[in-house]
């Protein structure tokens, strides 16, 4: 298993190539089909992120078969059956690093701003809300967004931001759908 850093190195250059590329570049090969069916899967990072449409994770990180653990929900909120799954690909799979991937023009947030409620999708809503107060910029909003279910990650699984007895590490990012750059919101206290 690789270290937390290792694993954003592997994103950040995975972004990279998504960006110049025209097609997939993530090995889908049947050979990897067949070793991860044999020998298990060891994703290098846990992705949190929004079931928006053009939100791909595989695709935006270059990535391949058992290469990341994703986790989708409209507005990448928590609860405990995503808290759940984060828990079981640290624990069970050993994966390192945690990132909690928001983005630009997000529907769910939007809603937020906009004031929209009703059915089961205040579930959702209530979450997004708490989580950006009174913000009325979007991006902003998603940032907040996003720095929430880190510090929710941190509390509910016991993770320190600076460094985890198990190497654990929870990181933010958003990803602009507009150019498919992902950047990594700065830690707690950086600048």
């Amino acid at each position: 298993m690789i270290s937390a850093t290792e694993a954003k190195k592997k994103l950040i250059e995975g972004n990279q190539k998504y960006l110049d590329a025209k097609a997939g570049t993530g090995d889908i090969s049947k050979a990897l089909r067949l070793q991860t069916a044999e020998q298990g899967q060891h994703p290098y990072a846990i992705v949190i992120t929004c079931s928006d449409s053009r939100v791909i994770p595989e695709s935006i990180f270059s990535a391949g078969i058992g290469d990341l653990f994703v986790i989708r929900v409209a507005g990448n909120v928590l609860d405990n059956h995503q808290l759940g799954s984060i828990e079981y690909a640290a624990e069970h799979l050993g994966t390192k690093l945690i990132v909690m991937l928001g983005h630009t023009r997000c529907g769910a947030v939007g809603a937020v701003l906009a004031g929209h409620s009703g059915g089961f999708i205040d579930y959702l809503l209530k979450d997004i809300a708490l989580a950006i107060g009174d913000e009325k910029d979007a991006f902003k909003a998603s940032c907040l967004n996003v720095q929430h279910g880190v510090q929710r990650i941190r509390h509910e699984l016991k993770i320190h931001p600076i460094e985890d007895e198990k190497g654990l590490e929870v990181i933010g990012a958003i990803y602009h759908i507009e150019d498919g750059t992902v950047e990594f919101l700065p830690e707690d206290g950086e600048e």
